[in-house]
């Protein structure tokens, strides 16, 4: 990719935009706004998800079965996820079906009506979706580790809220939530496909372009630094689920990308991971464990999950204790670090060529940085990382790790 395949831009009301045109009959949009479940106030958790389920439910001109069928009568979808920082409307529709998505994406926007009748009902659904999380403790934990490392934090709440708070929740809580948060200056409009950046911006204008210009009011609050913990929780699951993790870079550091190479390393998605290798491969223990990095725009989390019958347990965590101190004490060896740059790299090419899933990106890119980094660019910062930077990064990071078990 080049530099001149992102077409970036800025609509009269501070809405920005970006588009990459690329060969194909499918178009992928989204609205991406920097409103997320972190931005709730105390008695609002749960609030900023209720919003997304709310704008499917009516608009000014359209009744919820309109919005949910314009696209799907032409074969196309419109969707939409809450994450802790953004909330997100996304659409994938034929290329001739473009400006049909962005004029339903700004309705959705801008004019939905969150009548009480549809509210009521959607309560249950979302009442209905916290105990199907419930029921997965893989999922849940999660919540449970972030609750605790963040502690003091709006990060720390889950995003879908508790059923207590979400069966208070009205159309008029939503508009006060978004009035506060749904701000032009936080939104960015991001699409892909076989479209002109001319005609991607026409668009964009011409349906997203009249809304009133507005600026967030408020500034996030960086989460305080919490001591570590070692905690355990019965359950009484059939297996032990547990997370050893810490605090991580934000996306505004520029060590993130050495913090992501790193817990590819250690527990990636290949076979080949530290992790995988030793618990899984060499001694059987666990059918799943993992890495992740999870960036927020002023701190993140770096994790390891695994799941094993409960008399295996306790060997797993040793074993990871080991893989991090490893990682901490022992550079990569030229050849080593290659490898898993190569690897690093090949992984993020080939879920590029998901245009959705890049259009996403792209969008939440340009919503926390302001700019879009080129793969090139990416592949140039990633060649640079040396054997003596993942050290320093692992023992600046993986370090003071604390630990949550389900049992």
């Amino acid at each position: 990719m080049q530099k001149s395949e992102f077409h970036i831009y800025t609509l009269p009301n501070g809405i920005r935009g970006i588009h990459r045109q690329v060969r194909g009959n499918v178009v992928h949009c989204a609205l991406t706004t920097g409103a997320g479940s972190r931005d709730e106030l105390a008695g609002e958790y749960g609030l900023a998800h209720f919003t997304e389920h709310g704008f499917f439910k009516g608009t000014g001109k359209r009744r919820a079965y309109q919005v949910n069928c314009r696209l799907e009568n032409l074969g196309g979808e419109l969707n939409a996820f809450t994450t802790k920082e953004e909330t997100t409307l996304h659409a994938t529709v034929l290329r001739s079906d473009f400006a049909k998505a962005a004029e339903l994406i700004a309705d959705v926007a801008f004019g939905s009506v969150f009548p009480d009748r549809e509210m009521e009902k959607e309560r249950e659904v979302i009442c209905d979706e916290i105990n199907t999380y419930k029921d997965s403790p893989a999922d849940a934990i999660y919540d449970s580790f972030e609750e605790l490392l963040f502690e003091g934090s709006e990060i720390g709440h889950n995003i879908l809220g508790d059923k207590r708070s979400v069966m208070h929740f009205t159309g008029d809580d939503i508009r006060t939530f978004m009035r506060r948060t749904y701000t032009t200056d936080r939104m960015v409009f991001s699409s892909v496909g076989n479209i002109s950046p001319e005609a991607a911006e026409r668009t964009a204008m011409r349906y997203l372009g009249t809304a009133a210009p507005s600026q967030r009011a408020f500034d996030r609050t960086v989460p305080p630094l919490n001591e570590p913990f070692d905690k355990c929780l019965n359950k009484h699951t059939h297996q032990v689920h547990c997370i050893t993790g810490c605090r991580a870079y934000g996306t505004s550091d520029k060590r993130r990308l050495q913090l992501a190479l790193l817990i590819n390393i250690l527990g990636g998605p290949s076979a080949n991971s530290r992790l995988n290798v030793t618990v899984r491969e060499k001694y059987g223990l666990s059918y799943n464990i993992e890495a992740s990095y999870t960036p927020y725009c002023d701190s993140g989390m770096a994790a390891i999950y695994f799941s094993s019958d409960k008399i295996n347990a306790q060997r797993c965590m040793e074993l990871v204790d080991a893989e991090i101190e490893r990682l901490r004490r022992e550079p990569l060896t030229a050849r080593r670090l290659s490898m898993a740059k190569k690897q690093f790299i090949a992984q993020l090419a080939i879920s590029m060529e998901s245009n959705e899933g890049y259009m996403l990106g792209a969008g939440r890119s340009l919503l926390a940085h302001g700019r879009v980094d080129t793969f090139e660019e990416v592949c140039r910062k990633i060649d640079a990382v040396t054997a003596g930077q993942l050290v320093e990064t692992a023992g600046e990071v993986l370090t003071g790790m604390s630990r949550l078990t389900y049992k």
